[in-house]
């Protein structure tokens, strides 16, 4: 599990393709240091495993990446010298600052626009037609594993309000339109709504009255 407050932006050094699968080299000093083979790290938001080294060493350290990730997630389109976000996953008894992220991506998103302030930004993100019920305004989202507060929806896009600290130790800072992003919903409202449709006439009907 992940909390959504990224540790450090890395850096891709190498993508290879290996059969199926397709292996980052990532450069990131802090959440390497006590990586070990198996570890879960979010890269943009995704949980990923690390693996065992063959030449990386001391700030680098290795990810696969099955069909199904690259299918369901901007990772497929990162090179080398792509910045990421970067996250352990957080230890029994750390603080969550963020909110409860799972690193199980729900969908892709587009920057569509952003609004600079004195000091924030404003940014819009498209948002999948499935999703959008999920999406409340106040509610928690995680874009490219960071943790964010919705500000405002309407079903097909959501903004967000990124602060001093987001834009500088995030790579949401470096984002312009057009770009893709990693979107994962709160997982919250899923269980919510798959627990509920036991009373539901359907998805979206009313209420059973028993």
């Amino acid at each position: 599990m992940f909390t959504g407050i990224v540790e450090e932006v890395g850096e891709i050094v190498d993508v290879r393709q290996s059969e199926e699968l397709v292996v980052l080299t990532v450069r990131g000093p802090a959440v390497s240091q006590d990586a070990a083979h198996g570890d879960s790290i979010a890269v943009n938001g995704c949980c990923l495993t690390v693996i065992d080294d063959e030449g990386a060493s001391g700030e680098l350290f290795r990810l696969e990446l099955v069909p199904e990730t690259l299918k369901r997630t901007s990772l497929g389109a990162v090179t080398a010298g792509s910045k990421v976000n970067l996250e352990r996953a957080v230890p029994a008894g750390g603080r969550l600052g963020g909110h409860i992220v799972q690193g199980h991506v729900d969908g892709v998103g587009v920057l569509v626009s952003r609004t600079p302030g004195e000091r924030s930004d404003e940014v819009r993100f498209s948002l999948p037609g499935e999703l959008s019920r999920y999406v409340v305004e106040k509610g928690s989202i995680a874009v490219d594993g960071v943790s964010l507060t919705v500000a405002a929806t309407d079903g097909e896009t959501f903004s967000v309000a990124l602060i001093p600290t987001t834009l500088a130790d995030t790579t949401l800072g470096m984002r312009k339109p057009g770009d893709t992003v990693n979107l994962e919903v709160d997982v919250v409202a899923k269980y919510v709504e798959r627990l509920a449709a036991g009373y539901l006439g359907g998805s979206g009907g009313e209420a059973r009255i028993q």
